[in-house]
């Protein structure tokens, strides 16, 4: 007999699935005048809001078979809140969208948004709508997050000057080196299901992975301590390439320097086991979703080191002639090469 958790997708319709992932979501906004149940979501407020988008495919953004449903869905909401808290706003709403395959039941699906509203519990977000549809393709997910900040709130990419400090939130690389665990391990045992893989002692980097965690404590801090970063991005695609975004859209330069950068002794460690350079991980690997930001020499003296948040000083910016580069701990200078995730290749 067919339980109601194993019930096929099919026979319980569009509609269906909608009413029944969506009918205990509570608003918690003013701003959110009407959720799920119409052709439309509405939204009013008197800020200006931003909007992200992120996409993700089975196979291409997560593998399921190291991935737990309930981790992907509350990931899928992160890597959106984090673009959100790029700009110095704080998210209030996320519609989520969904492409299925028919090897799909209903307990999966359910488990998938434990993890979504899981996230918005976490981050105080209201689900206000989405869409579902059969895939060809195994899982799709796609996330639009809305935030709002007030306009001389707001920080773009553009604005770091020179002499202004690159910070970062917390440490680099775990994340990449929590992916290299799981797929040496699903190397190692495939098409063994009788043997558990080992993931002992990697805790930290793993959930770096499967469940990493948005920064709105710092965007908080900031705000409390009158401190508006000159420019900031999420990273997202390895600490390079985010300077260098940085860069282009400010038009100037920076020096990183190695021995400044935050890095795990756990992700050190995984990354001599698989003959990598820790920098080389921080620098390329990517799926930190720390925050970069640049901010006035001034500013740094508000910074309390009464606070438990970890925000690290990496280099400097220079002018744009001087370009981009990473200063070793040798005293070398290596320019910064945007060698992480390439969502196109």
């Amino acid at each position: 007999m067919t339980t109601e958790k194993e019930q096929n997708l099919e026979s319980l319709g569009e509609f269906g699935l909608i009413e029944h992932l969506t009918k205990n979501v509570e608003i918690k906004h003013s701003s959110t005048i009407k959720g799920v149940g119409d052709d439309a979501a509405v939204i009013s407020t008197d800020k200006h809001q931003v909007v992200t988008t992120d996409l993700l495919l089975q196979g291409i953004h997560f593998d399921l078979v190291y991935t737990p449903l309930r981790h992907l869905g509350y990931k899928s909401v992160m890597v959106n809140l984090s673009d959100v808290y790029a700009m110095n706003a704080i998210p209030k709403q996320i519609t989520v969208s969904l492409g299925i395959s028919s090897k799909f039941k209903l307990e999966h699906i359910d488990e998938l948004y434990a993890g979504i509203k899981m996230a918005c519990e976490a981050h105080n977000i209201d689900l206000i709508g989405g869409d579902t549809s059969t895939s060809l393709t195994g899982l799709t997910i796609c996330i639009t997050a809305i935030g709002e900040a007030n306009k001389e709130d707001i920080v773009y990419r553009n604005g770091a000057q020179p002499n202004d400090l690159v910070c970062v939130s917390g440490d680099l690389g775990g994340a990449y080196m929590g992916l290299q665990v799981l797929e040496r391990e699903k190397a190692v045992h495939a098409g063994n299901t009788k043997v558990q893989p080992d993931l002992s002692g990697y805790d930290y980097i793993l959930e770096r992975q499967l469940k990493p965690e948005a920064r709105k404590d710092i965007i908080e801090y900031l705000a409390s301590i009158g401190v508006k970063p000159t420019s900031m991005i999420d990273i997202s695609d390895g600490l390079s390439s985010e300077v260098l975004h940085l860069c282009k859209q400010s038009k100037v330069g920076a020096r990183i320097y190695e021995t400044k950068i935050p890095i795990d002794p756990v992700t050190s460690m995984m990354a001599e086991e698989v003959n990598m350079s820790p920098t080389v991980a921080a620098l390329n690997g990517g799926e930190d979703y720390e925050l970069l930001f640049t901010i006035s020499q001034a500013d740094y003296e508000k910074f309390s080191e009464e606070t438990d948040l970890k925000i690290y000083t990496i280099g400097h910016i220079t002018e744009e002639s001087k370009g981009s580069y990473l200063v070793t701990g040798g005293d070398q200078e290596v320019a910064l090469q945007a060698q992480g995730w390439n969502a196109l290749a």
